[in-house]
């Protein structure tokens, strides 16, 4: 294990904040103020936060998936950006940036969204409207030093529920989710691959710092659509 490929992308009060707000969504769930809403999502509500808790420890690990070109990194800082901080781990003798995908915020939302596709059958729907979140994000998402690419916070989460309430309004939630999901990673990541080089960012991590903040609150907002 290289030191420095696994942390934290978010700040620890951002990280505590994302960890609060799933807790106060499971508890407002099961004193029923805002229904057994994730049923509406297509999985069972605890099941739901132990997704969230998952996705939140998940966001720790970064799986290798390639190197750019050597070039000095940025090390051992918090960058400020869209009004998020987000982590720059400490690392030594870097050999330049890595390309990683996370667990928390890639892995787990993909393999999430196909079981709602799935289940749903959304999948026109779901294309169009993966396609104007991907389209929104993309437009939106700006190279940060030492981070990577990143997007405005709630940018992703709203544009998806928008797309899903009018293009599914039964189905909105699990559409949400997909569509946000699954368009932040492509719109902000994987269309901008081509911008990593010179940023600085000693791991470039699709799903991670950048983009994990929106992944993750699209799950929030998805079941508070239901």
């Amino acid at each position: 294990m290289r030191p420095g490929l696994h942390f934290f992308p978010l700040a620890a009060p951002i990280l505590g904040a994302l960890l609060l707000a799933a807790v106060l969504l499971l508890a407002m769930i099961e004193v029923q103020v805002i229904g057994y809403a994730y049923e509406k999502v297509g999985i069972g509500h605890r099941q739901a936060f132990a997704f969230l808790l998952l996705s939140l420890l998940g966001s720790y690990i970064n799986i290798p998936v390639g190197e750019l070109p050597a070039e000095h990194v940025v090390s051992g800082q918090e960058i400020t950006a869209f009004g998020m901080r987000w982590v720059i781990p400490m690392v030594e003798n870097w050999p330049g940036t890595v390309i990683a995908v996370n667990v928390g915020g890639a892995v787990l939302p993909v393999l999430l969204s196909g079981y709602l596709l799935l289940r749903t059958g959304l999948w026109v729907r779901g294309a169009v409207a993966f396609a104007i979140v991907a389209a929104v994000v993309h437009a939106l998402a700006r190279p940060v030093p030492g981070v990577g690419i990143a997007v405005p916070t709630l940018v992703p989460p709203l544009v998806a529920a928008g797309a899903a309430l009018l293009l599914a309004p039964r189905t909105a939630p699990a559409l949400a989710y997909v569509a946000g999901s699954l368009g932040t990673l492509v719109g902000a990541d994987l269309m901008n691959l081509g911008k990593l080089q010179g940023l600085g960012a000693p791991v470039a991590s699709i799903g991670g710092a950048g983009t994990f903040d929106g992944i993750f609150l699209t799950g929030i907002l998805a079941v508070l659509l239901a």
